[in-house]
């Protein structure tokens, strides 16, 4: 469709932001109003009022600092009402070729008097040149009223964004509402077209401060129908894989006995919770979809390993999925410490391993000689074919996407599927990211742990910092020494853990062990170097990022983590989570340069809290939903006006009504055209969402 005023470099800007289509337009709300409504003369202003004037540019000029434009710019405005406004721009330079005598101008601020001249100022207003072309109708979009702010696109001007939204709205016939009507009249909603219109055109009576909550009826009804459909999608989803045929796992008294066999500790209450959770599943005709979420060192890999016997034992492989080479390593380890005993054969198999052990794992696995496959993204390679795969275990999922959970899935007939994290998600992100999961919690440290005490030390007292782990390792203890991977480059990272390495081992702990790991060793060299530490051969481990997850050396009780202020908050709540693995006091030790406001809050969160619940709330709101995960993960819906954050509650009434609509629909007929209405409208939005 044509809408006026958008020719091809406009329409190429707008598509730029994703906006191709007149709908995207009616879903591309503003992100604030202002309230225009008080119109008035210059003459009758008065100040600490905030009000709208329109005037002409009666004089326009750069006053002070000059040099690259940052000096003050000051205009004087006239209505012909007998006074004069003066507008006011710090590092206004910009604003010489905009702001031009005879131009009329409307003007959006505070009022305020000048103490020395008696003047009525306003400063940084914000403007609108209004061109003569303006019809009536469209000029009266931008002034005395209540009008919506875009996010413009490229150079498109918010009051432009605001026009064409405007015209859009005029050729656009009133869309029928799909949201189930049942649902409309039991929570009082706005109907569809209504609440598009209002959102960006507020009626007069509208009030601004609903508006900038995002909370007027015509927000809330839009925002409901984003989350409701979204969670109708993953409700859908999950209800689809119960019915599917899935693997019956026979729990008998040979599995039990191969599990307390196994056992290298008494578990703990939470973990025997989720294990009769995970079990409980594995033994029903569907197959599983579970979420295990555990904090660092809570013991998920423990409760894996008991889910891998069940597989085993009923003549099914297992595959486990790392979303790192090195975390890989470390549960080929693990697994393989566990499982040797048992008579279990468990395999490696990752992007570094020769041409020639690729090969021969291959035919192992597709003969059925591996119980369990072990390996980063190669396992899910085309050629990696299961002989009976039963239960695929994936890692730390929010680091592959969707789609890599399917393709491990698709080389058996419907596995149970569990997916582990120790990054603790929210549970308002829980809902949009892992909906079509049933989750299990294990919320209990195995016994005897102490948890890790977190100092915060600025880079002047570094040597403080040394002298303190060196008595620790005097006493016997183990500590690592972190520096963080500056501007994605590991090159870079590698060469400051190299040099440190060299001032560690010659300067400062002479004749004490220090080991080097980063992400440029081999396979092989990683691991060796594990090991010496891991057997304490090597006291002292510096290192990049590589260890943040995965690796479980009880003796490590000190964790020293250099330029801190380069973390994520999730990332040091993980390298934290490599100590404090045995009953020995802990020590996190934080070294920081100058902070910043939000450096300073990340540091300040993680001396306070241990837990991890309320260090990823703080970290979703310290980064937004939007980069919580990175900025590769592929999980997370396109909101258009919903905000994970800001709307927590409007999200769990849709996913209460959603799950409701779908067990018990009005009638097969409306649950039918749900089902279409989704897969029409909604599959292009959220790849996450694929239904019937």
């Amino acid at each position: 469709m044509y809408v006026k005023g958008v020719g091809p470099a406009r329409a190429a800007m707008l598509e730029a932001k994703g906006l191709l289509t007149v709908e995207d337009l009616l879903y591309y709300p503003p992100f604030r109003y202002e309230d225009r409504r008080n119109v008035k003369p210059v003459s009758a202003l008065a100040p600490g009022e905030m009000a709208t004037v329109i005037a002409e540019v009666r004089s326009a000029r750069l006053a002070g600092f000059q040099r690259r434009n940052l000096g003050m710019f000051q205009a004087t405005f006239a209505d012909g009402s007998g006074a004069r406004l003066i507008g006011k721009w710090f590092h206004g330079g910009y604003l010489q070729s905009v702001i031009t005598p005879g131009l009329k101008i409307a003007l959006y601020g505070k009022i305020e008097i000048d103490s020395y001249t008696g003047d009525l100022v306003t400063l940084h207003p914000e403007f609108e040149i209004l061109s003569e072309e303006d019809e009536d109708a469209e000029a009266a979009l931008h002034l005395g009223r209540i009008v919506p702010i875009y996010e413009a696109p490229g150079k498109l001007t918010t009051r432009l964004m605001r026009t064409i939204v405007y015209r859009a709205l005029e050729r656009v016939s009133p869309v029928e509402d799909h949201l189930p009507a049942g649902i409309r009249q039991h929570l009082k909603l706005r109907d569809f077209w209504p609440a598009i219109v209002e959102t960006h055109f507020p009626p007069a009576d509208a009030d601004v401060r609903l508006l900038n909550a995002f909370r007027s009826p015509a927000q809330f009804r839009l925002i409901f129908e984003e989350f409701f459909w979204l969670e109708c999608g993953l409700a859908l989803k999950r209800s689809r894989a119960r019915l599917e045929q899935g693997i019956s796992f026979d729990l008998n008294d040979r599995v039990r006995e191969k599990i307390r066999a196994m056992l290298p500790f008494k578990p703990t209450g939470a973990q025997k919770r989720v294990l009769k959770e995970i079990a409980e599943d594995m033994a029903a005709p569907r197959p599983m979809n579970r979420l295990l979420q555990g904090d660092v060192g809570s013991g998920k890999t423990l409760v894996a390993a008991e889910a891998a016997i069940i597989a085993i034992e009923n003549d099914y492989q297992v595959a486990v999925l790392a979303p790192t080479e090195i975390l890989a390593g470390q549960h080929h380890f693990y697994f393989k410490n566990l499982f040797t005993k048992l008579g279990y054969i468990v395999a490696l198999l990752t992007g570094s391993s020769t041409q020639r052990e690729k090969t021969q794992i291959k035919k192992l696995v597709a003969a059925g000689m591996v119980h369990v496959l072990i390996g980063t993204h190669a396992v899910i390679e085309a050629d990696v074919e299961f002989y009976r795969l039963g239960l695929a275990v994936i890692d730390e999922q929010h680091r592959f996407g969707v789609v890599q959970r399917l393709r491990l899935v698709q080389k058996g007939v419907h596995p149970d599927v569990l997916v582990m994290t120790a990054t603790p998600i929210p549970r308002t992100l829980a809902l949009t990211i892992y909906g079509d999961l049933d989750t299990s919690v294990i919320d209990e440290l195995p016994p005897g742990r102490k948890p890790v005490v977190t100092k915060h030390v600025s880079e002047d007292r570094i040597e403080q910092v040394y002298s303190f782990v060196k008595k620790q390792v005097e006493a016997g203890r183990q500590a690592y020494v972190v520096y963080p991977v500056i501007e994605e480059s590991e090159t870079r990272a590698t060469k400051a853990a190299q040099k440190m390495h060299k001032h560690l081992s010659e300067t400062v702990f002479p004749g004490i062990a220090v080991g080097l790991l980063h992400g440029r060793l081999s396979s092989e060299e990683k691991e060796a170097v594990m090991d010496l530490f891991k057997r304490g051969e090597v006291k002292i481990l510096v290192t990049t990022t590589v260890i943040e997850v995965g690796v479980d050396v009880p003796n490590a009780t000190v964790m020293v983590i250099e330029h801190a202020e380069r973390f994520g908050l999730a990332q040091l709540h993980q390298l934290r989570g490599r100590v404090g693995r045995g009953s020995t006091q802990s020590y996190c030790i934080l070294v920081t340069g100058k902070l910043n406001e939000s450096g300073r809050e990340r540091i300040r969160t993680m001396v306070d809290s241990t837990d991890g619940f309320h260090i990823a709330e703080m970290d979703l709101k310290l980064r937004g939903p939007g980069e919580f995960f990175g900025t590769k993960q592929s999980g997370l819906p396109v909101l258009r006006f919903g905000n994970i954050l800001r709307d927590q509650e409007v999200l769990e009434v849709a996913q209460r009504e959603a799950a409701s609509f779908v067990e018990h629909p009005p009638s097969a007929e409306e649950l039918k055209r749900a089902v279409q209405y989704i897969r029409d409208h909604w599959q292009r939005r959220y790849g996450l969402v694929q239904v019937g």
